[in-house]
């Protein structure tokens, strides 16, 4: 596991690091933002745009109002916002991204005490929101010419039909993040290569998929390339605050993650799990954590 990864634990975190990360991760999702107004139009950088002044003005705002230091350069807040915004489709009305980073924001994060105390992905927590609140404007995906498109492309009847190409270059429906895996993975690229987020939490949630997909009989690529998995894996399952720090809790938070995804993606309604899957094993990772945090010689375990 990285050094910069374990420095990063909330309660001895700098201010200075946490800007670099963010500035890091925004980095790394600009291909994918390049590809998305490629793919979409430029009007995805409205979409982008609401979601990271809401989240941003909503931090200002709370931090002001609960009389906590003003933090917004450090970038966390810019950050929440891209995200969710990654996750939206393209052309959603204005509204939802400004109501799901406003939740994001003030429900997931500062009413918790801000940064460090958030026990969910706040970009996560406010897609949820924007699931449960706005269906059919979070499920309504543009129509775009030679690429799938449907309420998703991992509706039951593409499954199997998908060209595994094509979906891997980005032509093909989705979110504004999700499309382009290449766009994705040269941004993941960069941040594991920086040591800004550790390879043992996606490796472990796509091997999980895979290999739970392929006992099943079903196809391994549709598991690994369609919806957001791969967004989810390297850029929001990663997230420092929410994951487990020792290397073997990361494992497990991975496998985890992947084996809720497979079974609500099984059995479940609604295609798509990541979001819930994330956000389950957030609630899971400070038992991992304990579970895995190596002791020292003659230290005796804790007892509740």
């Amino acid at each position: 596991m990285s050094n910069l990864t374990v420095s990063l634990s909330p309660h001895v975190r700098s201010e200075t690091t946490t800007r670099k990360i963010m500035c890091n991760v925004i980095i790394a999702l600009i291909p994918a933002v390049v590809f998305a107004v490629y793919w979409f139009g430029f009007g995805i950088l409205v979409t982008i745009a609401l979601s990271v002044l809401s989240a941003v003005g909503s931090e200002a705002l709370m931090q002001k109002i609960l009389k906590r230091p003003i933090t917004v350069d450090d970038g966390s807040a810019a950050v929440t916002g891209l995200l969710l915004a990654m996750t939206l489709p393209a052309g959603t009305p204005w509204y939802v991204p400004v109501a799901g980073a406003v939740f994001a924001i003030v429900v997931a994060k500062q009413v918790f005490g801000g940064l460090g105390d958030n026990f969910v992905n706040p970009a996560l927590a406010g897609r949820a929101f924007l699931l449960a609140s706005f269906p059919v404007a979070m499920t309504t995906y543009p129509q775009v010419v030679d690429a799938v498109s449907s309420a998703t492309p991992l509706s039951s009847e593409f499954v199997g039909t998908i060209d595994y190409v094509q979906a891997f270059l980005g032509r093909i429906g989705g979110s504004i993040g999700e499309v382009s895996k290449l766009a994705l993975l040269a941004g993941a690229v960069y941040l594991i290569v920086l040591k800004v987020i550790d390879w043992r939490i996606p490796l472990s949630y796509l091997g999980t998929m895979a290999l739970l997909t392929l006992a099943a009989g079903e196809p391994v690529l549709d598991s690994v390339l369609l919806g957001g998995t791969v967004l989810g894996a390297f850029f929001m399952a990663t997230d420092y605050v929410t994951s487990p720090v020792p290397p073997w809790g990361r494992v497990l938070y991975g496998v985890g993650i992947g084996v809720i995804n497979f079974a609500i993606r099984k059995w479940g309604a609604y295609p798509e799990g990541v979001t819930y899957a994330i956000l389950l094993m957030n609630v899971a990772a400070p038992l991992l954590e304990r579970a895995t945090r190596p002791r020292k010689y003659g230290e005796v375990r804790e007892h509740a």
